[in-house]
C-alpha cells in the first residue's frame, strides 16, 4: 500500500471483516459482500465530502474520488488474491 500504515490499521479491518462473518449466518457470501461493498463506498463518498465546502467543490472533486479509491481497492485486491494464491491450503483447510 502506498500510504503508511498505523498501529490499528488491521484491527479496524479485522472489526470489519468480523461484522460480515457474522452476517454470513444469515445470509449468502456474495450479498454479504455486495452490502460490505456499498457501505464502503457511502462512507468514502462522506469522507470526500467533508473535505469540500459545498456541492461545487464534491463535483470537482467527483472524478479524482472514483480515481483514487479504484486504484486503491485493485491494489488491495491484488494484494489479498496474491497472498491467499501463496497461502491457499492454509487459509481454507486443505490437506496438502
Amino acid at each position: 500500500m502506498t500510504e503508511k500504515i498505523d498501529e490499528a490499521f488491521y484491527e479496524r479491518a479485522d472489526a470489519h471483516i468480523h461484522l460480515s462473518n457474522q452476517q454470513l449466518k444469515h445470509m449468502e457470501r456474495g450479498r454479504v459482500s455486495a452490502s460490505m461493498m456499498y457501505g464502503l463506498a457511502r462512507f468514502n463518498a462522506w469522507v470526500t465530502a467533508t473535505d469540500c465546502k459545498n456541492t461545487s467543490d464534491l463535483a470537482a472533486a467527483r472524478q479524482s474520488t472514483i480515481d483514487y479509491f479504484v486504484a486503491q481497492y485493485k491494489m488491495m485486491l491484488e494484494e489479498n488474491l496474491d497472498d491467499y494464491i501463496h497461502n491457499f491450503n492454509k487459509y481454507m483447510g486443505v490437506a496438502e
